[in-house]
């Protein structure tokens, strides 16, 4: 009998031992395409580790990371001081870490000649004072609004500095994704929306437009010259060990990074 509970406890440590690591990163769609890859080259350098994501908006990210859903949480914007407040009184302590730049990029269809933008028209556009592409210097044909749900750190961003307090104007599209605002406006040549700048590459359909003559990119959104820069989180419930410390010190580092800047996003330092 003894030898049997032996077998049993060895054969149990064993399996405990090679048993699969698994971490859980939900959040911001914007930083998917950098957490899907790390996860990808991590898992395939870390064979017993498994890393699962799942990209649904900065907000459902940190809801899930302080119900004990998630251990990282993708977000494309600061945390809330009603997240924080809900933080504490669950006793949890987030770390935020900054794991890459990024900067929020207005888009037009590529059939549409409209290619610069102040806030100023942007803002009007988006709260329906400006109604038509003629009145900024396109076709004469209706303006169609295509923005993010109340749960994307984008649209935190956007409704940040670009509507300064004003409201979208009621009637405007909204998608829950990058990706879906890439389709909305490639489909629609009277449509214009925002993505992150990893997204501009994703369709010959879209053009992006400058603001005031700047256009997205590296150097300006890292040093936040560009008025729509902003840094990518990931956030963790305190300072992150083991596992999921690991995990997030290999993104940091050169091989991360790398991929930061392969999936079309500025890396936190620069990277040959």
């Amino acid at each position: 009998m003894k030898k049997i509970l032996f077998a049993l406890l060895v054969s149990m440590f064993a399996f405990s031992a090679f048993a699969s690591t698994k971490i859980v990163i939900v959040g911001s769609t914007t930083v998917l395409p950098i957490a899907q890859q790390w996860a990808q080259t991590y898992m395939q350098l870390n064979p017993n580790v498994n890393v699962s994501v799942v990209g649904n908006g900065s907000g459902n990210g940190i809801k899930a990371l302080l119900d004990g859903l998630a251990d990282i949480a993708d977000s494309s914007r600061w945390m809330s001081d009603t997240e924080i407040k809900s933080a504490i009184s669950k006793g949890f302590f987030p770390f935020p870490i900054v794991v890459a730049y990024d900067a929020i990029a207005p888009i037009v269809n590529a059939n549409n000649p409209v290619r610069n933008l102040s806030l100023d028209q942007l803002q009007q556009i988006y709260d329906g004072k400006i109604t038509n592409w003629s009145q900024v210097g396109g076709f004469d044909m209706p303006i169609v609004v295509v923005t993010r749900d109340n749960s994307s750190g984008t649209f935190e961003v956007w409704a940040e500095k670009v509507m300064r307090g004003a409201l979208v104007k009621p009637g405007a599209l909204t998608v829950a994704s990058n990706a879906e605002v890439i389709r909305s406006v490639a489909g629609n040549k009277r449509a214009i929306g925002y993505v992150g700048l990893g997204y501009l590459e994703s369709s010959s359909d879209i053009s992006e437009v400058a603001i005031s003559g700047m256009k997205a990119n590296i150097e300006a959104a890292r040093s936040g010259t560009y008025p729509l820069a902003r840094p990518l989180f990931m956030i963790t419930n305190g300072v992150p060990s083991g596992t999921i410390a690991q995990f997030i010190d290999f993104g940091l580092s050169p091989v991360g990074q790398k991929i930061v800047s392969e999936v079309g996003f500025v890396p936190i330092y620069e990277v040959k």
